[in-house]
């Protein structure tokens, strides 16, 4: 049985997915160079470090309202689509988990897929449309099953970072119909989607704890 996911644990799971998007900044800012406007690189390091900055010094005890504070200063630092989504993402997790000071490994799981939620609700995107949601619910649904079944923690992340990894490459399989790859039509397909792209280094942040 793993110990509950405390504060400390939590704002450290933040700081290492601001980490990764500084670490991959170039990577993704290459990805939407192709499909968007070049910018997404420093949306999401700018955004995800702000997140972080904003609930790093531990003074709110309410997980629920930590996540939430993260979100909202989030959006209000990148305004763009892609930073109001991940934003968006953060606050619905905060209001799932208002009130918890720690969290089950079901809380995790119940984070996750509040997460995806919240995107999907404000993005009205679908699995198969090419986006985000493509990368990040197979590791979310792998999340969750994991927890079910009772592995660790540790491990379920493993394997959710594997399958949103791999939901990612699955995007080259898709035609995109968001933004601007959706005006290429079928020769959108072969192209990786930056979105699915963020959503598998958050898992893979996530995972290396």
């Amino acid at each position: 049985m793993e110990a509950d996911m405390n504060q400390q644990e939590l704002i450290a799971m933040l700081g290492r997915i601001s980490t990764i998007m500084v670490e991959n900044r170039n990577y993704l800012i290459e990805l939407d160079s192709v499909v968007g406007d070049s910018d997404l690189g420093l949306t999401m390091t700018d955004g995800f470090q702000a997140a972080y900055d904003a609930v790093s010094d531990g003074s709110e005890p309410d997980l629920g309202k930590l996540l939430y504070k993260a979100g909202k200063t989030m959006g209000n630092k990148v305004p763009s689509t892609m930073g109001t989504l991940m934003a968006a993402g953060l606050m619905r997790a905060g209001k799932t988990l208002k009130g918890k000071t720690e969290l089950s490994d079901t809380d995790v799981a119940d984070l996750f897929e509040a997460y995806e939620a919240g995107v999907a609700d404000l993005g009205k995107a679908k699995l198969g449309d090419k986006t985000f949601l493509d990368g990040f619910h197979p590791g979310v649904q792998v999340l969750k099953a994991g927890v079910e079944a009772g592995v660790s923690l540790e491990e379920a992340f493993g394997e959710a970072a594997t399958a949103a990894r791999e939901g990612f490459e699955r995007t080259t399989t898709m035609i995109a119909v968001h933004g601007r790859a959706a005006t290429r039509g079928e020769a959108s397909r072969s192209l990786k989607d930056p979105g699915a792209a963020v959503a598998a280094l958050i898992m893979k942040a996530v995972a290396d704890r």
